[in-house]
């Protein structure tokens, strides 16, 4: 199956390029005509399906996109959808972690967790949605060079107390918020196929 990619964050493409390396599908990166998509939703589906549809419009291609928030239990599930804009529209990834880190000043339940939504319209128009989540920690100070986001302060429960950001690539995908759903992605391509499918979104 030939996909488009309607990310545009390399370090996204990277890791879903490593998820599905050895599936049999075909990765076509984001045309760079393709300008900003807004995402609108309140929901992590509605997103993804906004950037999928989106890309599918734009290129007659299936297309696959992804939304990713982060959800710590003492913010009341903050900072969520608005993960990527936490600290504001133009933010970058050390301002939005800047943030979380003094929200969670003095706090001691540091239990989050990651949730990844990938949705796929197919070539007809065809509409799949699945998920992956990571449970673990957030530290108080960032560690590691590797990943982006929220990665240096978030610590997975079967990292052995090592941030994502300090895990390889390969690593991470193994356990990933974002490789699970992606595996769970071809697992329901493989058991419907790849053409026809159609599945309502899943929370």
């Amino acid at each position: 199956m030939r996909l488009v990619l309607a990310t545009a964050n390399p370090h996204k493409a990277e890791e879903i390029r490593a998820a599905l390396a050895d599936t049999g599908i075909e990765l076509e990166a984001r045309p760079a005509e393709v300008g900003e998509i807004a995402e609108t939703e309140d929901t992590l589906e509605g997103n993804a399906l906004i950037k999928a549809r989106s890309l599918w419009r734009a290129t007659g291609l299936a297309a696959l996109a992804d939304d990713t928030g982060l959800f710590v239990d003492a913010l009341g599930g903050e900072p969520g959808v608005l993960s990527a804009r936490y600290a504001g529209a133009d933010a970058s990834d050390a301002d939005n972690v800047a943030k979380l880190l003094s929200r969670l000043h003095g706090v001691s339940d540091r239990r989050a967790r990651f949730r990844t939504v990938i949705a796929l319209v197919g070539p007809a128009g065809e509409e799949m949605c699945v998920s992956g989540e990571l449970e673990g920690v957030i530290v108080d100070d960032p560690r590691g060079s590797h990943g982006f986001g929220y990665d240096p302060v978030f610590v997975p429960g079967e990292s052995g107390g090592r941030t994502l950001a300090e895990l390889s690539l390969e690593e991470k995908t193994a356990v990933s918020h974002r490789g699970r759903a992606l595996r769970a992605l071809h697992d329901a391509l493989s058991g419907r196929g790849a053409q026809g499918f159609e599945a309502p979104p899943v929370g």
